[in-house]
């Protein structure tokens, strides 16, 4: 028939697109070398390791950036064969032990193919290098291959790619690019944050406010700071600081602490001369505060209790309120209601999932409208101190309100989950009656008309058999079958889907084949 013809040259074509061409081999002796090396490596790693535990990371130096260690070591151009180079990194506190730790290496590595060149260096020797602007040499230890981590390579590796997203995005804007905090003092972890500054040229912008300027690039910096964790592979959060360059100046001018420390202890990964020349008048002593700003910051140390108070007051009125307002919210959305406002979460909470769903006790409630009310009375200025005790007891009641709130999830979850999982029954029970007709025997019918003819997968007549059963148990079940039912009913409805407009594709095919041969 026409339509079984149509239908088979159809299929025949979609086995033709789905056809790709197979990549080339890697040669079998090129596999067995690298295999071979990866081996002799890893047992290396092993035996130095083992000998110098304190050692914090060795890793493989990206082939690429060879060439410049081989300038910097010397490496005579006419050697036969190629060098690997592996740096091996130790904490500042064994920076004696460097000549030891190399000799050793020197010894294990003799017999390895191809030959490796070995840099064994404190993260002090590798800001040297920062320090005199070898950047790119810092980055190709950053990118090295960890064969052993303690944490700096990773951290050295989320900082070089944010580095790069940061300045191939913004080059023109971007003065410096500085790391900070413990990875600059050699105290990295796995899981460490990891601190950088950049610095934000505004002397010359024209178009918009200096403001302007640092909020839009402060966004787009952050987002890349997760961009390159995940790049990375690594667990370390990476927090990234923006400054203006005239903010900064100014903040520098009247002796800010926060910036004396950032230039003292910065490492530059990016510079176009601005941050080392501060680095190095700060040495030299040339850059002091002024007598008002010495003032300034002894009045702060005096003003310690009103500090305190205001700090008590700024947590009861922000963070523990909006630590309770915020999963309300959530929760709300989770039942199914639009984004509501912080003062209708309040009522909602109460007149939905107390009053009306039973979901959650009044003294939930209570909790949320003391909190509310200790908020708005700061906000109206009805009350205008709290003390310690009180803070005690309100994060005490978050506390408690936040775990009711996680089994809440689990309750409205379940709900949900019943909703959705009839909706898609009755969606494919439409579907399927206009496909094969209304039938008492739906499991039959559809497994002899589709699935035998091959017009459907075995796996969907699985997924409805499950569809099913769910719906005899009303879609009371678990969780985890809740969702793997939900998941297989909408792949279900998609190749339903697909076969009927292929049924229709055919139909249209097989129409214009006869209107052809009746011509």
């Amino acid at each position: 028939m026409p339509e079984e013809e149509a239908e088979k040259r159809l299929n025949d074509q979609l086995k033709q697109d789905k056809k790709q061409p197979k990549a080339e081999e890697i040669p079998e002796k090129l596999k067995k070398e690298m295999e071979q090396t990866k081996i002799k490596l890893e047992s290396f790693k092993k035996e130095l390791v083992k000998k110098f535990p304190f050692i914090d990371a060795v890793g493989l130096i990206p082939p690429q950036a060879a060439e410049l260690f081989e300038e910097e070591e010397e490496i005579q151009k006419n050697e036969k064969e190629k060098f690997m180079h592996l740096v091996i990194i130790l904490p500042e506190s064994k920076e004696k032990e460097i000549g030891k730790v190399k000799a050793e290496a020197i010894k294990a590595v003799q017999k390895i193919k191809p030959k490796i060149w070995l840099h064994v260096h404190t993260p002090a020797g590798i800001w040297e290098m920062s320090y005199d602007a070898k950047y790119d040499m810092v980055e190709a230890i950053s990118m090295a291959y960890p064969l052993h981590d303690k944490g700096i390579l990773g951290a050295l590796r989320v900082v070089a790619i944010h580095k790069n997203l940061v300045v191939r995005k913004f080059e023109k804007y971007i003065v410096s690019y500085v790391l900070a905090g413990s990875l600059s003092r050699g105290e990295a972890t796995k899981t460490s944050d990891v601190d950088t500054f950049v610095i934000v040229d505004d002397t010359d912008v024209k178009r918009m406010s200096r403001a302007e300027l640092r909020d839009k690039l402060r966004g787009i910096i952050w987002g890349y700071g997760a961009q390159a964790g995940e790049m990375a592979g690594v667990k370390n959060k990476l927090s990234c600081q923006i400054y203006i360059l005239t903010e900064f100046w100014d903040a520098v001018r009247e002796a800010h602490p926060v910036m004396f420390t950032f230039i003292r202890d910065g490492i530059p990964f990016y510079d176009k001369g601005t941050f080392m020349p501060w680095k190095l008048l700060l040495r030299m002593g040339k850059i002091t505060g002024t007598p008002e700003a010495i003032d300034r910051f002894m009045a702060l140390g005096e003003r310690v209790k009103e500090n305190v108070s205001k700090r008590l007051n700024d947590i009861a009125t922000e963070e523990i309120y909006w630590s309770i307002i915020t999963p309300s919210q959530g929760i709300l959305m989770l039942y199914g209601l639009a984004p509501a406002t912080p003062k209708e979460t309040v009522q909602l909470m109460g007149d939905i999932l107390y009053e009306k769903e039973k979901l959650i006790e009044k003294k939930y409630i209570e909790i949320l409208e003391k909190i509310v009310g200790v908020y708005k009375g700061f906000e109206h200025g009805k009350i205008k101190e709290v003390s310690g005790k009180q803070i005690d007891e309100l994060t005490k009641d978050a506390e408690d309100y936040i775990k009711r709130l996680k089994e809440l999830v689990k309750q409205i979850s379940e709900k949900t989950s019943e909703r959705t999982l009839q909706t898609l029954y009755e969606d494919a029970i439409k579907m399927l009656d206009a496909t094969l007709g209304k039938t008492e025997n739906l499991e039959n019918k559809f497994e002899k008309e589709l699935v035998e003819k091959g017009r459907m997968p075995a796996s969907s007549l699985r997924a409805l058999q499950e569809l099913l059963k769910a719906k005899s148990k009303k879609f009371k079940m678990g969780r985890q079958e809740a969702e793997r039912v939900r998941k297989d009913a909408q792949v279900l409805i998609s190749e339903l889907t697909e076969y009927n407009q292929r049924k229709e594709l055919l139909r249209k095919i097989a129409e214009e084949e006869k209107s052809k041969e009746k011509k």
